[in-house]
């Protein structure tokens, strides 16, 4: 019988672990390895995605303007600052409020990520340009952004264009879609990129869609203890 020990991936110990948990541990963390490999090659792959479709027309948008206290126009193309040839636009969704309210409300799953990229903003707004859209007037989503404390994102309203039916945030019959887009500007032509297609395949069994985890540290954080994201709890606005 051989006797040989697998040799350990790195010799760092954790108070009072045993045999039996390092070498279960070593073969979870070669798989992690091997994951973040994979998530590499993935990323190259995307990398090297050719242009997408001219985008057919430069949407109009909505923002706040705090210095004149009113919504203000704002094209597709300016979106895009010098410099900077690339804009993330992530589709928050508004979902019809409870029995009584007259309004959507934010959807707790699309405010569950932006929470957590409001204060990230500052810092991905240096290398690329970023965004996000509701389909609602932009009063009514700044007044969500208000509630939630944001105070970095750029909040844009298309509820007076076809961007989120066209770049399939909406459905036929309006319901709103969480969808993740990126558009690149070249040669004065502003393409899709890449969206979060994975939303429009059916998952595997026990599985979300996860096409915007990326985004979304709740999930990261829970897949690594004991109990895991489960099957049925979900944000919500309130506790």
């Amino acid at each position: 019988m051989s006797t040989e020990v697998k040799k350990s991936l790195h010799e760092v110990r954790f108070p009072g672990e045993s045999v039996e948990y390092r070498r279960a541990r070593d073969e979870l963390l070669q798989a992690e390895i091997d994951l973040r490999r994979q998530i590499e090659a993935v990323a190259a792959q995307r990398r090297e995605l050719p242009l997408g479709g001219v985008v057919p027309r430069d949407y109009t948008f909505e923002e706040w303007d705090a210095g004149k206290n009113a919504a203000r126009p704002v094209r597709l193309s300016e979106l895009f600052e010098d410099g900077k040839d690339t804009l993330f636009l992530y589709s928050h969704m508004f979902i019809p409020g409870k029995a009584g309210l007259p309004l959507e409300e934010g959807c707790p799953s699309c405010t569950s990520i932006i929470d957590a990229i409001d204060g990230a903003a500052p810092h991905i707004s240096q290398p690329i340009n970023f965004a996000v859209v509701a389909r609602v007037p932009i009063e009514q989503f700044r007044a969500h952004a208000r509630a939630r404390g944001w105070s970095h994102a750029r909040l844009l309203s298309s509820a007076n264009n076809t961007y989120n039916r066209d770049y399939h945030a909406e459905t036929p019959d309006g319901e709103q879609l969480p969808m993740a887009t990126v558009f690149a500007r070249r040669d004065g032509n502003i393409h899709h990129f890449w969206s979060s297609e994975l939303f429009l395949v059916p998952s595997e069994p026990g599985q979300d869609m996860r096409h915007v985890d990326f985004m979304w540290p709740l999930w990261s954080i829970l897949d690594r203890t004991p109990e895991g994201r489960g099957t049925h709890w979900r944000p919500e606005l309130e506790y």
